[in-house]
């Protein structure tokens, strides 16, 4: 099958989308299907993480798309102008023969690729990984206005015409949240099936009226990643040794790091956080983590990230009500390390007892069970036990994937 992942968010920056789509490209392509990726790349940027290499045979094409040379909202390249990012697509797609576009962002690459693909009658795969309604609430400068031009944008590529957005919820009860919302559900409209990577987000999502087909399909990790990590060691603390605490993710205030990094102002002597990842809120939890047992590391390279994981005790993950399928946290499994989590829906992700969810989500709650397990390690061990026996589970479905390109190309649509 010749297959195009289009996407807004690809490496060299560090992120769960970025993670989950060259994990599954590669494994299509060793799968035997021509794949090829279609992103914003910055000038000069390499597509892959250069201590993680891919045999030829594995590595898909990747083909960067027009990106603004003023605008980089958090950071990331942005694809533009929307005119320009179709006609690249749409001369792509017919010369590479692409059979099936699956999309993986709610941006100007995924718009493009839809309406590429619709001009050419190809069918439309959307993966819907996060909630692009807390995202752009927390990340957008004055998003009461700025959201506004966005879903204009978007509505010019994708209709919107007909959505409406129930404000009964507490995800949507605020303007801003029920604009984004109609977007995610224009984009879901748009295509033939729509990936989910947890059942929690797939119930909003039924909830608010998506009627398009929707499988609930876990993400997985790269061949490479797993061989990397190897067999994982379950975790010990030993007297007198550190706990190690790890955060790995994008530095943005809907991840909520400095909800960690005041936690480990209380934390007892003798634990260490290490942060990796970078992003507009780099400078405020940099302010914040001045005399706390916490170390920047920045934007680094995913192999480095992995070595930190597995060396680590625990794995903090700080959002509430954003993250739908944390990549990072199939990357703890993978290396069977514990984690502590404040957002009751993430439970969904946790092998049971592999994981220590937070009594409450704020900066205490963390606190509590950080204190918790420094005096009792044996939890620890426990937990991690549990995490290294669900190894097997984080591989990547490729199987399942197709599957569901092949239903969309028998829907017609």
């Amino acid at each position: 099958m010749r297959i195009a992942l289009v996407t807004d968010y690809y490496p060299p920056t560090l992120g769960g989308v970025q993670t989950a789509v060259k994990a599954l490209a590669e494994a299509l392509s060793s799968a035997g299907h021509e794949v090829t990726v279609f992103c914003p790349l910055a000038p000069g940027a390499a597509a892959v993480d250069s201590a993680a290499p891919v045999a030829p045979s594995r590595a898909p094409a990747v083909v960067g798309l027009p990106v603004s040379r003023v605008f980089r909202p958090d950071g990331y390249p942005f694809a533009w102008s929307p005119r320009q990012v179709r006609e690249r697509l749409r001369q792509e797609f017919l010369r590479r023969g692409i059979e099936v576009v699956h999309t993986h962002s709610e941006m100007f690459a995924a718009l493009g690729a839809i309406r590429a693909a619709q001009e050419l009658a190809l069918p439309v795969v959307h993966t819907m990984h996060g909630r692009i309604d807390v995202y752009t609430a927390n990340v957008l400068p004055v998003p009461a206005v700025t959201t506004v031009l966005l879903a204009a944008l978007h509505a010019c590529q994708v209709s919107h015409a007909g959505l409406r957005v129930s404000g009964d919820a507490a995800y949507t009860a605020t303007a801003v949240a029920r604009r984004m919302w109609k977007l995610m559900l224009a984009q879901s409209r748009a295509a033939a099936h729509v990936i989910v990577p947890s059942a929690h987000f797939a119930r909003k999502l039924v909830d608010q009226g998506v009627e398009t087909p929707i499988t609930v399909l876990s993400n997985g990790l790269e061949e490479w990643v797993l061989a990397q990590v190897g067999t994982p060691v379950v975790r010990t603390l030993t007297p007198g040794q550190d706990l190690r605490i790890v955060w790995v993710g994008r530095l943005s205030p809907e991840k909520r790091p400095e909800v960690l990094v005041e936690a480990a102002r209380g934390f007892p002597d003798g634990v260490v956080v290490d942060v990796y990842g970078d992003g507009v809120a780099r400078s405020a939890v940099a302010r914040a983590a001045v005399g706390a047992p916490v170390t920047l590391h920045g934007a680094v390279a995913h192999s480095e990230v992995l070595s930190a994981m597995r060396s680590a005790h625990l794995l903090v993950s700080s959002s509430v009500d954003f993250d739908n399928q944390p990549m990072v946290m199939l990357e703890a499994i993978a290396t069977g390390l514990p984690v502590l989590f404040c957002d009751p829906d993430l439970a969904e992700v946790v092998p049971g007892g592999g994981g220590f969810p937070a009594p409450t989500p704020d900066a205490a709650g963390l606190a509590d069970v950080v204190r918790r397990l420094r005096t009792t390690p044996a939890l620890l061990a426990d937990a991690s036990a549990a995490m290294a026996a669900a190894r097997a589970s984080v591989a990547q479905p490729v199987a399942a994937v197709v599957s569901v390109y092949e239903q969309a190309l028998a829907s017609g649509r």
